[in-house]
């Protein structure tokens, strides 16, 4: 394609003192900014991201995105322009350079929209800019053109199939729309052609993601502490170990410390704890998850207590050699792991099972490696085998 003839001539610091006179331009009538409001909503992305929005004049559409809550960066070629957009702005989350629209000077930062509205046209080769734009997204980013063409005898502009057949090849969905027709974002009728073309990228592939749990096996010689569920709506009735769920930015060794603190006021330090299985488990009708069972020695950190009885019916010991039937299947199954010296396991429930501990009709834990050799505890005791090293 020959490449674009623009108006190169135009002063643009000149026009910024009355470029906000044009209704779209300042969007100073309410009718106006609500139809531009409207029609962002639409082509924005739903939840707040990064926004660049090039050419952005005096900044009305930039301060629009940001009032979503969007991060707007906006780009000028105009510093008068450029200075109006961040007064406009001001106190909002946002900020305002001067650069080409055409190679924006955002030093390979990646946006999830790039908003350009009646700029494509003014470029010498409005195919090469999209080209640019367009490794400016992220994964599944936007890229949101406003063009037209203006004026009968002498019209100036990009068609609407120019702009869809070039953007085409660069996306995987586009939406286009005319907007000649919708007075209210002009001002007043107008009838040249003016429309939008909305350019998506491919979604990111979804990574498989499992919640991380820890549960804490407290030894006292041959027994273990157990804590009876109530009211959180999962397993209520039913023993399990103190347990709960990896948080952000914790480890799983900090995790098992928080949770000991905040299930039985334990003030455990991580010397204490030893970890003795990871179990990867999908129990009925629930995703997969992987949990990590440690141990720590009785006295370890204080004496154990109800620290949730609102969550907590009660505690109490049990001997590792006969635990009570009436348990968690989930947790049962990580006990039985450690218990034969299994350090890694899967315990894949179906949906058709209970998630209590069911004897011969639960499903059992498959080690992912072999057995090892074991020896009883010190002593003969019938508690937990250790591996012989």
């Amino acid at each position: 394609m020959t490449p674009n003839e623009p108006a190169a001539e135009i002063d643009w610091d000149a026009a910024a003192a009355t470029f906000d006179d044009e209704p779209d331009h300042g969007l100073r009538e309410k009718t106006v900014r609500q139809a531009w409001a409207e029609r962002l909503a639409r082509w924005l992305p739903d939840t707040p991201g990064d926004v660049l929005d090039l050419g952005c004049g005096t900044g009305s559409l930039a301060l629009l995105a940001a009032e979503r809550g969007h991060r707007v960066t906006a780009v000028d070629l105009s510093p008068d322009m450029a200075a109006r957009a961040r007064e406009k702005l001001a106190g909002h989350d946002a900020e305002v350079l001067t650069g080409d629209a055409g190679h924006p000077p955002v030093a390979g930062r990646k946006f999830d929209a790039v908003l350009v509205r009646h700029v494509l046209w003014l470029l010498p080769d409005p195919e090469a800019a999209l080209r640019h734009w367009h490794t400016l997204l992220r994964p599944g980013g936007r890229l949101i053109l406003v063009e037209g063409v203006w004026g009968a005898t002498h019209p100036r502009g990009l068609p609407m199939p120019r702009v869809i057949a070039a953007l085409s090849p660069l996306v995987t969905r586009l939406h286009s729309e005319r907007l000649s027709g919708d007075a209210r974002l002009w001002g007043g009728p107008v009838d040249d052609e003016r429309y939008a073309v909305v350019g998506m990228l491919p979604e990111p592939p979804r990574r498989h993601t499992e919640i991380v749990d820890v549960h804490l096996i407290l030894r006292r010689g041959d027994e273990v502490l157990l804590a009876r569920r109530a009211n959180t709506g999962y397993a209520d009735g039913l023993w399990n170990l103190p347990s709960g769920h990896m948080e952000d930015h914790e480890d799983v060794r900090a995790a098992m410390i928080r949770e000991a603190r905040e299930e039985i006021g334990l003030a455990l330090a991580p010397g204490d704890l030893r970890a003795e299985a990871v179990v990867q488990h999908r129990g009925p009708g629930e995703a997969p998850r992987m949990g990590w069972f440690f141990t720590a020695e009785y006295g370890a950190g204080g004496e154990p207590f109800n620290a949730e009885p609102d969550k907590c019916a009660e505690l109490a010991w049990h001997p590792l050699t006969s635990l009570p039937h009436d348990m968690v299947a989930y947790c049962r199954e990580g006990l039985s792991a450690w218990h034969r010296g299994e350090r890694f396991t899967v315990h894949w429930q179906s949906d058709e099972e209970p998630v209590a501990y069911d004897g011969e009709r639960t499903t059992a834990s498959v080690p992912l490696g072999p057995a090892p050799r074991v020896r009883p505890c010190r002593g003969g005791s019938p508690g937990p085998r250790t591996p012989v090293p």
